[in-house]
């Protein structure tokens, strides 16, 4: 049975707000997180937006994630490096097909892009099965899934271990939160990357864009 729009809509705002608690703050930072958390129904999210209000601070979050800290948000970090190009070129590629332009501030392979594109996506469905097209809804469905399983699960398992002692309770709660939408990274092959070639570009409204 399909999702619903809506429920894919709460989806979409949680993985928002994953990409902001995972990101460096930044001007309007914390104003954006409030208003998100306002809507979320995921109290998680909403303490650790809550205990962001406290804690997080551009150099706060340096300490963790910048040269010399204890855990690495980039995917880079946890991929071999002969694999470096290929994740990459991936990454950016889906980012292309779908007109993805983030807003986070962090590289396309941090934790944080990737968990914005992935709300990003779920707003994308949830448009598309507005208009029942559905073959646009399955292949956006496909792509966050694959960004799930093939890029974020590497990081999540390891980075919750790391932030669950960092001392910045907003960060250990976010990890936990993302892990728990994640799981382990899988021990199986890497699927195929979807045909984005079949792909109808949508804008940010549903709208089929121009060619």
């Amino acid at each position: 049975m399909p999702i619903s729009s809506e429920h894919l809509l709460a989806e979409a705002t949680d993985w928002r707000m994953l990409g902001l608690l995972l990101s460096c703050p930044r001007s309007g930072w914390l104003q954006e997180l409030d208003s998100l958390a306002a809507t979320s129904e995921d109290q998680q999210l909403q303490q650790a937006t809550a205990a962001a209000r406290d804690e997080a601070d551009e150099s706060a979050y340096h300490t963790i994630f910048g040269p010399g800290g204890p855990a690495a948000a980039r995917e880079v970090s946890y991929q071999r490096s002969s694999f470096t190009g290929r994740f990459l070129a991936e990454l950016k590629e889906a980012y292309a097909a779908f007109a993805y332009e983030s807003t986070i501030g962090e590289a396309p392979d941090h934790v944080a892009t990737q968990a914005d594109f992935v709300g990003y996506l779920r707003l994308k469905e949830a448009y598309a099965r507005a208009q029942d097209n559905t073959e646009q809804a399955e292949l956006t469905a496909r792509t966050a899934q694959r960004i799930i399983m093939d890029h974020l699960a590497l990081i999540a398992e390891p980075l919750v271990e790391i932030l669950q002692n960092s001392g910045f309770r907003y960060l250990a709660l976010a990890a936990t939160a993302l892990y728990q939408r994640v799981g382990p990274a899988p021990t199986l092959p890497a699927a195929e990357p979807p045909d984005y070639e079949s792909l109808v570009p949508l804008d940010p409204c549903g709208i089929e864009a121009d060619a």
